[in-house]
């Protein structure tokens, strides 16, 4: 983890933080805003973290402005680490 991944990871949860939401609330809002994701897999070891994830849907809509904030600390700062994978099929 480099000083400037964890930067764009701040940036993002301030963007979450912002939306009302945790980074991860955020992050399953914004894979569930295409209407081609009909579910999400989550991780839940605990009731309250399931009951977390399930607010996403509190708050699904974006503006054109957070996506864009997004997509620059998320993707332009190579923060998709399935890029490789996705990208050699």
């Amino acid at each position: 983890i480099t000083p400037e991944r964890l930067d764009a990871v701040r940036q993002l949860n301030d963007i979450a933080q912002s939306r009302g939401q945790t980074l991860a609330q955020m992050a399953l809002a914004w894979v569930l805003r295409h209407p081609q994701v009909t579910s999400a897999l989550i991780g839940a070891s605990r009731i309250s973290q399931l009951e977390e994830n399930v607010a996403a849907l509190n708050n699904l809509s974006f503006t054109p402005e957070e996506l864009a904030e997004i997509d620059h600390w998320a993707a332009d700062a190579n923060l998709n680490i399935w890029a490789a994978s996705s990208a050699a099929g």
